[in-house]
Order: C-alpha cells, then structure tokens, then sequence
C-alpha cells in the first residue's frame, strides 16, 4: 500500500496584534486538520506585519529564543492535539544575534530542530539585511511522523541549490513559507508569476512537489499577492489561492509513487558532483 499525504498552505492577512495573528493560524490549521491535512504550512514571519520593509530598530523587541517563542509555545501544543506536522516562522533572538527562522514541530508537539534563513535579501521593501544574521544551520531535512520534509524561507526559494541541498538530504517535499508582494521602487513590476516559477522549477529538477504559503493584504502600501500554492512532481497546480483570499489550499502526494518517478527520471544518477565547483566558489 503506498504512503499518501495530504499537505496543506494557508494564507490570510496579519497585523502588529501577535496574539491575534497567532489565533489566525490556529483557526486556519484546525480547518485544514479537519481536512485531513498532516502537514501544515502557514507564511514567513506570521506572528506580525511584515516589518522589514523599513530599517527600525523597535522591531527588535518582537524577536524572542526559539524555544520560548509565543508563536511556538501556542502552536506546538496544537500540532499534539491534531496530530499534525507544523513548521513555524519566527523572528528568532540568540543572546545578541538575530535571525529569520523555523522551528519544525512534529505530530506529538515535539520541537525536531531549527533553521535559520540562510539567504537574507537587501533591496527596497524588502530590507532583511538590517534585522537578521546569514542562518548558520545549514539548509535542513526533518524526519516527522508522516515524511522528510524540508524547508526554505523565502528568498531561499529563489536558488535551485537550496532545493538541491535538502533533496540530496533525502526530503520528499519541500516547502517555502513566504512574504512577498510589491516592489516599492518599481510598482508597475508584478513578481508573482516568475516567484511561482522558479519553485515550479525546482519541482521539476528534482521530481518532487513543492508548497509555498504567502500572505495577503496592504501592509502601509506594500501589498502581498498570495498566490500561494502546492504543484507536483511535474509542476501542475495541485490547490491554489487567489490574490485576496484568505484561507487554506490542500492536496494528497503519493510519495511512494514520487521516490519510483525520482529514480526513473535519472537526475540523481547522473549527477557530476566533481563538475560543480564552480558552484562552490572554486576556481
């Protein structure tokens, strides 16, 4: 009998009310749960506004140690009682450092471990650089209950390394919570479809499908565009969510079915590893 799993993305809009924003991905989750989803992935940094857009130090003060983080202390009981797999997005502070990150939290409430965002990008808007440290985890595989699961953030989803990395570890689905809408020193640029397509890509090269969960809503005139989404092994759309929506997409994975399609397609086998470095910076 193979392995299935039913994985979900939610997207909805958040404020500077933590405890608020915290209710909304309870809510959400437990909808999806009712669904029958076992993972379940909401976006980048969801316990606030998206605050890098400008450079304030008041910021500071919402990031706390993992392990004591609100967002985990609400949530990681909840992934206990759903019996679900939950990663979380924090803004994460360890003594004077300070980092964009996730905890993986497993079926049993459990914390299996962090990562920190190893891509920090700097550009209007989109300001990271000030707030947080280059992740120095490396990029992460978990084994949960139900999969291998691995996860970037964000601007981590723009490089097919990254993906490569965690399949190389043995993930079985990779997924990217996000924050992304539009570009205050071009307005009339709209990323949303090249955003969907280099994940659609990483699908594709590496045959195994891909969830990326985004938020909504004007935040002080930078709007995000949603669209988040799962596609499969091959890049078709599997569930997606509009622009405004607010809600959860979900779709079932054969992933036993996706490990015969991985091996079948050869890319892992003709990999020339000795070629690549180049890649590492080699001369």
């Amino acid at each position: 009998m193979s392995r299935t799993l039913r994985i979900a993305v939610l997207q909805a809009a958040f404020d500077e009310d933590m405890a608020a924003n915290i209710r909304t991905v309870e809510r959400l989750a437990r909808d999806a749960a009712k669904d029958g989803a076992k993972v379940i992935l909401a976006p980048e940094l969801f316990q606030g506004p998206y605050f890098c857009k400008r450079e304030e130090t008041r910021w500071f003060a919402e990031a706390h140690p993992y392990k004591e983080h609100p967002v985990v202390a609400a949530l990681a009981p909840l992934a206990g009682e759903l019996g679900v797999a939950l990663p979380l997005s924090i803004f994460e502070r360890d003594g004077q450092e300070y980092y964009n990150s996730l905890v993986m939290v497993d079926a049993d409430g459990s914390i299996l471990g962090l990562y920190r965002k190893s891509h920090i990008p700097d550009g209007p808007g989109y300001e990271e650089k000030f707030y947080f440290r280059p992740g120095d985890t490396g990029f992460r595989v978990w084994r949960t209950r139900f999969a291998r699961l691995g996860v970037g953030i964000c601007w981590d989803q723009w490089f097919p390394e990254a993906a490569r990395a965690m399949m190389l570890q043995g993930a079985e689905v990779l997924f990217y919570p996000t924050a992304i809408g539009s570009e205050p020193e071009n307005p009339a640029l709209d990323t949303c479809a090249r955003w969907r397509r280099a994940m659609v890509g990483h699908a594709v090269s590496n045959v195994v499908p891909v969830a990326a969960a985004n938020r909504i809503g004007d935040e002080d005139g930078q709007v995000f565009y949603g669209s988040s989404f799962i596609c499969d092994e091959a890049g078709e759309m599997l569930a997606e969510l509009g622009r405004e929506e607010t809600g959860f997409a979900a779709a079932t994975i054969d992933l036993d079915r996706l490990a015969e399609q991985r091996a079948g397609w050869g890319f892992f086998r003709d990999r020339r590893p000795e070629l690549y470095g180049p890649l590492a910076g080699a001369r």
